[in-house]
């Protein structure tokens, strides 16, 4: 929202007032407060008839300052507030004539008292500030207040995150609205808007208000990061650290970190799709054409039409396309699948739901106490109040019979397009309510899945989000087009999104909605199989590989099977998701902070900290792409790269820029038919440039190290320890064409390099 008419004006309509001085300050052990008038105060006269803004810092835990500005403080908060994990922080004050500083473990705040100067820096280098008449209250000509604030933006600083936004990824020069809304992911809306950015400078900023939060980055004042809330009162955070990983580990630690997930989760998932029509003979054709074609897959989901049309939802099969639901799940279950099923948190007026929920309160209200409908998505639609623990309790007993006929996951859809104009059961503020609606439905339904379960056994498949939503995984990137331009612009959400403390990310291989071209669809899947988690949906089209071309059903089985085998490392890097909240799926610049090329790569990306990929966005195979500083080596074709440097290349649909970083141990499990089994057992060391030291650990179900692998070179010695591995220990030292000598281990030459048996190995190796 803009309030300002170039750099002198503001704009018609609006009153802008600041604070010119810190008045007095009253400190306590644990925040300060600062009083500052909206004009400086000459003599006792000018004390009357004017406002003021009153300003506490506090710090939440190590490394974070909260700024809390309040104009008039006697409003009603109704909620909701987001749930946040603070900790105690080593904080210290001080104050002379001229400036008071507050500090929260490195962070330091330093206010200029004559002039309401908010400069935040870290180790002694400068964070962001916050300038005298940055910090406003602002009233419209309806008298609608605002309070808004802007952070200075320094020279080649830019701007990521705010939650999975497909437009650029360098969000400087745009115009922001937290509001979730149903709009694709061809637009300027998003399912999963977060308050919460980063800076390629190495801090965070999160706004800590669930209604509508408006942003203007570089784009009202071009130096400046601006957000707005309509109120009396304004919160936000500066969260600092050595890198952006720190800030993301800080952010997560605040707001919620991601939990592991089970190791299935991370295989295939098949679809019926959206408006297709289907039956279980359906159902077993695409299952059984799949594992008659070698193509593995662990989930099979059950999109809308499982229950009856005009009904969404009544949470029972349609008999007469599934009239025996559990025997068809457990002939499913004996194929060795997981199931997922279609929810929506919505009542159709159809649905024999519907009556029973009007006479119980379990649905949102208009003010006159009539249930709140429309004919959007459903004839008569009503929406699920959340609020209301004995409706929680109804929705989630629906759910437990399916739980118990062996659904394994819900597919928690929609959630965005929530009214304002209505009452909730607890006496939330609705305008909150809309964003953070999204936050107690996946929450109830994760919540009962991980009751039923287990821990780390839970998994959604979700499409809305709030802060914190990230503790209720997966999200996917919503209803895309089947066009690069949408495969682009799919990416883009990944990438803000991960910024935003989402450590899982899944979106519809082959784009969801118009309906995909061979070409596209197999493209789409070399990407869709190197994100966190994998699924094959759309709208109107089925995505069996074999309805494309016989080639889409190799590239399909190709990459399939290299995640599976990929799976070691890549639970790894779900382990640091949970423990650390940085994400599976990572732009350049939070491997790369150093590197100014990677701070606007947004095409290509990290999978962990090891492996660059990127995407090909064209029909053409084409493909140009950065590759950092050092020795990389293509994963599928064994070629050496350069790094710190552009790459131009063209690739089959069995091939792409899937890059390993230069001293890598790269685990490869032995199983390619399934993301679920014993990593340590029979796995593969695969050696990537070692010139110094290298790790990796291999993790169980619960996320504890089971194995663990180390390679140390000095001079011509290779020295390889292996500890926990099961069955036969291997090591494939990529691109090495011979071994002088060996002791503890055997080696043979092989087509990639050299293979080496042993547990404890000492190699010598040719200058």
């Amino acid at each position: 929202m803009k309030f300002s008419n170039g750099c002198w004006m503001n704009r018609a309509g609006f009153e802008i007032r600041s604070p010119q001085e810190v008045y007095d300050i009253r400190k306590t052990d644990s925040e300060a407060t600062l009083y500052g008038p909206f004009q400086k105060i000459a003599h006792p006269g000018m004390t009357l008839d004017g406002g003021m803004m009153t300003v506490t810092v506090s710090a939440p835990m190590n490394d974070v300052i909260r700024v809390h500005s309040v104009h008039h403080g006697g409003g009603v908060d109704k909620g909701p507030d987001f749930p946040l994990y603070t900790e105690k922080a080593d904080i210290a004050c001080k104050e002379d004539e001229q400036s008071f500083c507050f500090q929260s473990g490195d962070l330091l705040l330093t206010v200029n008292k004559n002039d309401w100067r908010f400069a935040f820096s870290r180790k002694g280098e400068a964070v962001t500030t916050s300038e005298r008449q940055c910090l406003s209250h602002i009233i419209d000509d309806n008298g609608i207040p605002f309070m808004r604030e802007q952070l200075s933006l320094d020279v080649g600083e830019y701007v990521y995150g705010l939650g999975e936004r497909f437009t650029p990824f360098v969000k400087n020069g745009q115009s922001v609205d937290i509001w979730n809304e149903d709009g694709g992911t061809g637009s300027e809306q998003a399912y999963k808007n977060i308050p919460f950015y980063v800076s390629n400078k190495g801090y965070g900023v999160f706004v800590n208000h669930p209604e509508r939060v408006s942003f203007e980055i570089a784009s009202e004042k071009v130096s400046k990061a601006q957000f707005s809330v309509p109120g009396e009162q304004l919160e936000y955070f500066i969260i600092s650290g050595d890198t952006l990983k720190d800030v993301l580990r800080t952010y997560t630690t605040l707001t919620g970190k991601p939990p592991l997930l089970p190791k299935w989760s991370f295989g295939l998932w098949l679809s019926t799709s959206f408006l297709t029509s289907y039956d279980e003979k359906t159902v077993h054709s695409f299952v059984d054409g799949m594992q008659e074609r070698d193509l593995p897959f662990d989930v099979f989901h059950f999109d809308c039409l499982w229950m009856k049309e005009f009904e969404w939802c009544n949470f029972q099969w349609d008999e007469r396309t599934f009239p025996d639901p559990k025997g068809m799940l457990s002939r499913l279950k004996e194929k060795g699948l997981n199931i997922c099923v279609w929810i929506n948190p919505y009542i159709g007026q159809k649905s024999p739901l519907f009556a029973e929920a009007k006479q119980k309160g379990y649905l949102l209200k208009r003010p006159d106490g009539s249930v709140w409908q429309w004919d959007k998505w459903q004839p008569g639609l009503a929406v699920v109040d959340f609020t209301n623990e004995e409706a929680k309790t109804w929705y989630t007993d629906m759910l437990e019979a399916l739980i118990d006929m062996g659904v394994d996951s819900f597919k928690t859809d929609f959630g965005e397009r929530i009214p304002t104009d209505v009452v909730y059961a607890n006496g939330a503020d609705p305008l909150k309510m809309h964003n953070y609606y999204t936050h107690l439905y996946n929450e109830t339904v994760y919540t009962l899945l991980e009751k039923r379960l287990g821990k780390n056994k839970a998994v959604l498949f979700a499409r809305s989000a709030t802060v914190g939503g990230q503790q209720f995984p997966v999200h996917w990137g919503g209803d895309s087009f089947s066009t690069y331009a949408s495969m682009a612009e799919t990416l883009r959400g990944g990438l803000s999104l991960g910024l935003a403390g989402f450590g899982y990310w899944s979106h519809d291989i082959g784009g969801f909605e118009t309906g995909s071209t061979p070409d596209l669809y197999k493209r789409w899947t070399q990407f869709g199989l190197l994100s966190s988690h994998s699924r094959y949906h759309g709208s109107g089209d089925y995505k069996v590989p074999w309805l494309y071309d016989e080639e889409a059903v190799d590239v399909t089985r190709l990459f399939t099977k290299l995640k599976n085998r990929l799976m070691p490392y890549l639970f790894a890097k779900a382990v640091e998701a949970s423990k650390d909240g940085v994400p599976m799926l990572r732009p350049m610049l939070l491997e790369y902070a150093d590197d100014e090329t990677c701070h606007t790569l947004d095409r290509q990306y990290m999978l962990g900290d090891c492996l660059l990929v990127a995407p090909i966005f064209n029909e053409t195979g084409n493909v140009r792409y950065y590759a950092p500083a050092g020795s990389w080596t293509n994963l599928l074709t064994n070629e050496l790269i350069d790094g710190e440097k552009w790459h131009s290349e063209h690739h089959s649909y069995e091939t792409l820029p899937l890059l390993v970083r230069e001293n890598t141990i790269l685990p490869f499990g032995a199983e390619e038919q399934t993301a679920d089994y014993n990593y340590p057992e029979n796995v593969t060391f695969h050696l990537f440039e070692i010139s110094d030291k290298a790790t990796c650990t291999i993790h169980d179900e619960n996320g504890t190290a089971a194995a663990s692998a180390r390679a140390s070179k000095a001079s011509n010695t290779l020295t390889l320890s292996a500890s926990g591995v099961t069955g036969t220990c291997t090591w494939l030292l990529r691109n090495v064409d011979t071994v002088l000598s060996i002791d503890g281990g055997t080696w043979t030459p092989h087509e990639l390099g050299v293979l080496v048996v042993g547990e404890e190995v000492s190699l010598t190796l040719p200058d």
